[in-house]
């Protein structure tokens, strides 16, 4: 190979770690374009209209919807690895991003934009910081069942918030529960005409998605609504209408200031949003990747939806993610890879330029419709009753997230959720199960005599086992297990020997805690010994200080289980040669 070959493969090795897509469309087959065009049509068709939907979720003009819903589609399609992921506006997003930016507003909508665009670059930056520190395992920092409440929360709060546009009537209050007493008490007031027309339109959209799924039931119910609202003159009978939306391209790379003492504010939100966003985000790109035989690499997911925030950003939108229901579009269609979304960005930014005169005509109660029915959706019923077979215990956690973000609001349930995921590692770790083990007559090895009662174990010998890493939260708790197995024990003991195969990790805490153990049993005559005990678990310790412990526990640190035994048998039978010349001798 010569060196110009080699240099074209260190360059194409680095497209594709930082634009993937790139690398895919070198590698591009005509045989998928076919299948790529229908979904991209198909995703357009979705993505359109949620898009000026959740324009209104997050308190900005139906353009900019579009703009996140066309422009972001570009930028993941070239550095995005998941192929039939298709990313855009998101209810989560919307509510997290508008209940952050609300109170920094004061009510200005001027600087309410001007935080938009601010928040959508960080949360891009945000992005590429974590994928640059390959910190894509933060997906897995939030547990499902506490993303399930959280999320939950969202979608509880997103339908209250619809249901006066709904229904035509004025709701003040800015909290769920006051929220939701406000809409019922004034629901005798509702405007029957915006009251007719949505609930219709919420049946029409949720028979669609029943009966006709693959059809696109957010454009049916927008065209309807705009034909309704033109020929019936809907606007004079008191229904609101969306408007006119400016056609064109926004004005590109107007990156506006802020105040220096904002930023810290915005920073940390878009934090917050990053982390719930991707969280929620790659649990769908794996499963969707699942389905179609490919992986995907969560540090570059971090970059795609990076450069996807940044374009959106710049194109003076606001923070899009992974869209579920545009992703499982695109699959269902036939996308076999990002062309797809470049085929969905291209007609949408068709619509911009030549269509965008009949969006005036969109009834807010029909966009009230939309949103709702992508709530509904975005609420996961399915996990909770898992949950409730499975898992009282995780359960609880899950719905006290809910609970939390209805009480607390979408901001701090952020704080809640990541509070709840701590506290439930802790519980799980801090009390871990643990094992007397023995040996099973007819089966090789050790096993837990819990598991198998039969187990036979060796009269003066306790072999225990801890299923845990020993850290500072849990030592305490180890040291008691290990005595009460003492105190349990049917025979008098004179070796306890820790297995310790599911030991990665011990801090010094632990190991003070172990030490304490040893002399505690060396002052009752009972040995304290360890087996399988793993290099790693020294990995937070000073390589000298390590060896020095070494070769203090030399003779009572043995690499298997049987070879402990086997010890633990020559030092007894010695033990009794011993006495038994002593004893004829005398």
């Amino acid at each position: 190979m010569t060196e110009a070959d080699q240099q074209r493969g260190r360059i194409r090795r680095l497209v594709g770690r930082v634009a993937p897509g790139v690398e895919a469309f070198s590698h591009y087959r005509i045989a998928w374009l076919s299948g790529d065009v229908a979904a991209g049509l198909s995703v357009a068709a979705v993505a359109l209209p949620v898009g000026i939907a959740y324009a209104d979720l997050a308190g900005v003009p139906a353009v900019i919807g579009m703009y996140a819903a066309i422009f972001p589609l570009f930028a993941y399609a070239l550095f995005g690895s998941a192929r039939q992921r298709m990313v855009g506006p998101d209810a989560a997003t919307c509510m997290m991003m508008a209940a952050a930016l609300g109170p920094l507003a004061g009510g200005d909508a001027e600087r309410y934009l001007t935080l938009v665009v601010v928040m959508t670059l960080t949360v891009g930056l945000v992005y590429l910081v974590m994928g640059s520190a390959r910190l894509g395992f933060i997906a897995n920092f939030l547990s499902l069942p506490i993303l399930v409440g959280f999320l939950n929360g969202v979608a509880l709060i997103i339908i209250v918030g619809q249901l006066g546009k709904l229904f035509g009537i004025a709701v003040e209050s800015s909290e769920f529960f006051p929220k939701l007493v406000e809409t019922v008490t004034k629901v005798d007031g509702a405007h029957l005409p915006t009251l007719a027309l949505g609930v219709g339109m919420l049946i029409g959209l949720v028979a669609l998605r029943r009966y006709l799924p693959r059809v696109p039931g957010a454009l049916v119910v927008v065209v309807v609504g705009i034909v309704l609202a033109s020929l019936l003159d809907l606007e004079q009978q008191g229904v609101a209408v969306l408007g006119s939306v400016p056609a064109g391209l926004p004005e590109f790379f107007r990156i506006p200031m802020l105040p220096l003492e904002d930023y810290p504010t915005v920073v940390r939100d878009a934090a917050g949003l990053a982390l719930v966003s991707f969280t929620s985000g790659i649990l769908t790109a794996k499963s969707f990747a699942q389905r179609n035989h490919y992986e995907v690499d969560a540090n570059r997911e971090l970059v795609g939806f990076g450069a996807a925030n940044i374009a959106s950003g710049l194109a003076q939108g606001f923070p899009v993610t992974g869209a579920d229901s545009r992703t499982a579009v695109n699959s269902a269609m036939g996308g076999k890879s990002q062309m797809a979304g470049i085929v969905a960005g291209g007609v949408m930014l068709l619509i911009l330029f030549f269509l965008t005169e009949p969006l005036a005509y969109v009834p807010n109660t029909a966009l009230a419709a939309v949103i709702i029915v992508s709530a509904v959706g975005l609420f996961d019923f399915a996990t909770l009753r898992e949950l409730y077979a499975m898992s009282r215990v995780e359960l609880g956690f899950s719905v006290g997230t809910t609970l939390g973000v209805l009480v607390l609001g979408v901001l701090p349930g952020v704080l809640l959720a990541v509070a709840l995921s701590l506290l439930l590692l802790l519980m799980l770790t801090s009390r871990p199960t643990d094992s007397v083990l023995g040996r099973v007559p007819g089966m090789k090895g050790f096993h837990d005599r819990k598991d198998y009662p039969e187990a036979e174990t060796l009269p003066g010998l306790l072999l225990y086992r801890f299923n845990a890493n020993l850290v500072f939260y849990n030592a305490d708790y180890f040291k008691t297990r290990v005595l009460a197995a003492l105190a349990e024990s049917e025979t008098a003991v004179e070796w306890v020997v820790l297995d310790a195969s599911a030991v990665n990790v011990a801090d010094s805490t632990a190991v003070r805690k172990i030490e304490e153990l040893r002399e505690e049993l060396a002052a009752r005559g009972i040995v304290f010994a360890v087996a399988h005990r793993r290099h790693t678990t020294a990995r937070l310790f000073e390589s000298s200080w390590v060896d020095a412990q070494r070769e203090l526990t030399e003779g009572y640190n043995y690499p298997t289980l049987k070879s402990a035994v086997n010890a633990f048998n020559r030092r007894v039978n010695h033990t009794a040669e011993t006495a038994t010349g002593q004893g004829a001798g005398t």
